[in-house]
């Protein structure tokens, strides 16, 4: 196809990510007729159709390629006009502003992120790369199972995965194994039988019928568990508590058991207000860094942050 061009490209960015035509217009300032125009120009340079005029419109599987790198060259765009704004020429220091007020051009990082790692040691990632205030982090929490979904369609540059297939046009890193405890409260435990005092037969006979806390309807994790302890489903009912504090909370107050990271479940395992029903088979979630595969200075140095800071917290598994 002919050589791309950033206008057309951001055009596609846009009426994607607003999901209309009329939307995609308002946001970067010109009429609805310019973005069609645009996006049959960009159509006929590809020899193919890039999106479904639907509400909202979705790109095809043609357009799902395309978009990836259109957020990559606009990535880079921004990157490059970042580090070299005469009034700022690095993107570590300095303020937000010029000496007249005006703001200085920042740079947006989309990045995927499961919520246990976010709860637990990503934000000090982010924090010792030490970006000053012209990188704005935009992070989107997504199940480490589908969060390279997201790298697929190009919304993010990078994500925590417990997948180590790279996406086309992402590199993986290792990070190592989060480690998770099945638990419960002691009254669960006493209600259903299933503590120290029983045979694992017999408990993991009568796990199956005990509730479980999910963290959404996406949450394979519990599951995965169970099958791996039983070689069977769980037949019990299901509850989905989508946010990690209040998960920890429904487990303690006896609505199921559910997996806790090692980290999470210290503190209550040591005080006793939680159980682990299972400690001779604590479940493990070994975690990838994927991202895209372009020359970012600003990438490179969360890369190494966010390697070295689980390195310093994740398990480490031959």
């Amino acid at each position: 196809m002919a050589a791309l061009n950033l206008d057309q490209l951001r055009t596609l960015v846009a009426v994607v990510d607003h999901g209309t035509f009329d939307q995609a217009a308002a946001s970067l300032g010109v009429t609805a007729p310019a973005i069609s125009q645009r996006i049959r120009a960009l159509e006929d340079a590809a020899g193919r159709v890039l999106v479904r005029r639907d509400k909202p419109v979705l790109p095809t599987e043609a357009g799902e390629t395309l978009l990836r790198t259109a957020r990559q060259m606009l990535h880079l765009e921004q990157v490059l006009a970042v580090e070299l704004d005469s009034r700022e020429s690095v993107l570590y220091d300095g303020e937000g502003a010029d000496s007249t007020g005006a703001p200085l051009p920042h740079l947006s990082v989309p990045i995927a992120v499961n919520a246990d790692s976010l709860s637990s040691w990503f934000l000090d990632a982010l924090v010792s790369a030490e970006f000053g205030p012209r990188i704005a982090f935009d992070i989107r929490r997504e199940d480490e199972a589908h969060s390279t979904e997201l790298l697929r369609r190009g919304e993010v540059m990078a994500a925590v995965t417990s997948d180590k297939t790279p996406v086309q046009g992402c590199r993986v890193v290792p990070l190592g194994t989060m480690r998770y405890f099945a638990c419960a409260s002691p009254e669960l435990v006493a209600r259903y039988g299933i503590g120290d005092d029983v045979d694992v037969r017999t408990r993991n006979k009568v796990l199956k019928a005990v509730p479980v806390v999910d963290f959404d309807d996406r949450d394979d994790m519990q599951s995965a568990f169970f099958r791996g302890l039983v070689g069977a489903n769980s037949d019990a009912p299901r509850h989905a508590i989508p946010a990690t504090n209040e998960y920890i909370r429904a487990v303690r107050m006896s609505l199921g058991w559910g997996l806790l990271t090692e980290q999470q479940a210290e503190p209550y395992l040591a005080d006793g207000s939680l159980v682990s029903v299972a400690p001779d088979k604590p479940h493990h979630v070994p975690l990838y860094w994927q991202h895209w595969r372009v020359r970012s200075m600003v990438l490179d140095r969360i890369t190494d942050a966010v390697v070295a800071t689980a390195g310093e917290v994740l398990l480490r598994r031959g």
